[in-house]
């Protein structure tokens, strides 16, 4: 039988292990490329052959994908394979129109076909949209579980953006981890926080590997999603975090709208700082969608060492570079700092921005005058650095989820922004956790 050919669009993520449980060791098919978008620097490069099987001796390139109608035509592809996160309903749409016009068909891979089941209990935590609050949200369960006795792992979304067959699996226990894995400022922001709680984290490219390694040493797994990717992992409960400052996402992004389907909760978020309204229509949304989920309410309050430090300063406002990037946020936890804490400006750092960070304006200018901790290698985490130092300000304010200094040198007094996840009402996700998590 005529092997079916196959290119799949992705991210470095999600592209990877569909691969990787479905494709790798199937004679089927014939992956004969992968494309890449959204993250930078990460096309051109091979899927290499020590992850991509025997059947694919040579790897497995991959290319940027605005190559993809020439790659249809020169390799005479049968099926395009939709595998990454984030975009509208509509975007996806547009990218099956331009993949049937050419003649292939387009798949988008579901959960039976990509799970992992485990040999201990999984709680996944997923979301609507990048930035809803997920982080907040694993860690809650990580201390809520940990309160309860259990040894829990984290088990991160990938983030794989260096030596791919060095990455298959990943352990991070201490700050050293981070460094020995040359881990960009985006993973640190994922994995430092568990860290500091004493939590396990281990992310990279082969998640059955990874699954399997972890098992040894968890009496509970925790899937930290990434994006709003649904689980890699099979969930015994499954937590969709909502976003009422983005109210009817629910319904128009793909795979978000998956997540309020599929989960067993639904956490809307930040409802002390959203308007009353939205976050009306977001229970009515995901309610009608997923009548049988529970809802549970939370804020994610600010914490600031010295807030009395911000007011009447020129400010100059760093978020989570993700959250404001393809995650489509003007702004986050930095900026609602400074504006509660009464900077008197918000200085725009974009006429000071240098190379990458100039760029990166250029492709996503709704962020404005907030500044995005782009860090996807060294080149661009300089880039960063010299941004901050030539902004003309009296004060930073660091939203992230990390401390930047570990890897910048900032000459500008800072103030950090911190944030945790607080239920308000019932049912609280201590009770549904008791109960499920006997």
């Amino acid at each position: 039988m005529k092997k079916i050919r196959v290119v799949i669009m992705g991210a470095a993520g999600r592209d990877f292990h569909n691969f990787n449980t479905y494709f790798r060791g199937n004679a089927n098919y014939e992956v004969v490329a992968f494309t890449a978008t959204q993250i930078p620097n990460i096309e051109e490069r091979r899927y290499p052959p020590e992850l991509a099987g025997e059947l694919y001796p040579a790897g497995i390139p991959i290319y940027p994908e605005e190559e993809l109608p020439q790659l249809i035509r020169e390799h005479e592809v049968n099926q395009v394979v939709f595998s990454y996160s984030d975009v509208p309903h509509e975007y996806v749409m547009h990218k099956a129109s331009l993949v049937n016009a050419l003649g292939a068909d387009f798949r988008l891979m579901g959960c039976q076909a990509t799970m992992v089941k485990s040999s201990r209990p999984v709680v996944a935590v997923c979301a609507v949209r990048t930035g809803s609050g997920k982080s907040q949200t694993t860690r809650h369960v990580c201390d809520v579980l940990q309160e309860m006795g259990k040894k829990v792992v984290v088990i991160r979304h990938p983030m794989p953006y260096g030596n791919l067959v060095k990455q298959a699996v990943q352990r991070f226990a201490t700050y050293a981890d981070l460094d020995k894995h040359d881990c960009t400022i985006e993973e640190r922001e994922e994995y430092e926080p568990h860290i500091d709680r004493g939590v396990v984290v281990y992310a990279g490219v082969d998640y059955e590997a990874i699954l399997r390694q972890a098992e040894q040493e968890a009496d509970i797994v925790i899937w930290d999603g990434g994006n709003n990717d649904f689980p890699f992992y099979q969930p015994d409960l499954w937590i969709t975090v909502a976003d009422p400052h983005r109210p009817g996402h629910e319904l128009t992004y793909y795979p978000g709208e998956t997540n309020v389907r599929a989960a067993d909760v639904i956490v809307i978020n930040k409802v002390d700082t959203a308007d009353y309204e939205n976050v009306r229509q977001v229970r009515e949304n995901v309610t009608a969608l997923n009548p049988g989920a529970l809802i549970v309410e939370a804020a994610s309050p600010l914490f600031v060492d010295k807030p009395e430090m911000i007011r009447g300063k020129r400010v100059l406002v760093i978020e989570d570079g993700p959250t404001l990037t393809h995650g489509g946020m003007k702004y986050g936890a930095g900026y609602v700092a400074a504006q509660r804490f009464g900077a008197a400006e918000i200085i725009d750092p974009r006429p000071y921005a240098v190379a990458s960070i100039t760029a990166t304006y250029e492709k996503y200018p709704h962020t404005g005058i907030i500044l995005p901790a782009m860090g996807y290698g060294d080149e661009q985490v300089h880039d960063l650095e010299v941004t901050i130092n030539n902004t003309p300000c009296d004060m930073v304010v660091i939203g992230t989820p990390i401390d930047l200094t570990r890897i910048l040198e900032i000459k500008h007094p800072m103030q950090r922004v911190r944030y945790e996840l607080q239920v308000i009402g019932k049912p609280t996700l201590e009770e549904i956790l008791q109960e499920r998590m006997k």
